[in-house]
């Protein structure tokens, strides 16, 4: 039996690769002293596709803190949302 050896010599590369990763963002939604907190709550569930709960909670931590983080992603999924929040009459932002 023959053994054959390879006396090749192999050279590796380590290289960095910059890859870009967006932030995640958060749609802001801001208290206001026009919209009931029935509308609010209806626009979070179909919007934001909340839970009725969730959207309880987040109208209730808007009337007293002033805002609230409603929805978290890309941008490009947070956009739409806060256009049609305000084609609503809310006021939000994405930060």
């Amino acid at each position: 039996m023959e053994m054959i050896y390879n006396t090749d010599t192999e050279t590796l590369y380590e290289e960095e690769v910059l890859v870009s990763e967006e932030a995640e963002k958060a749609l802001i939604l801001f208290n206001d002293d026009v919209n009931t907190f029935d509308h609010v709550i209806q626009a979070l569930i179909e919007v934001c596709e909340h839970e009725l709960e969730q959207a309880e909670q987040c109208t209730i931590i808007i009337h007293y803190k002033g805002k609230c983080d409603v929805k978290h992603g890309s941008t490009e999924d947070l956009i739409p949302r806060m256009k049609e929040l305000h084609r609503r009459g809310l006021s939000a932002e994405i930060q």
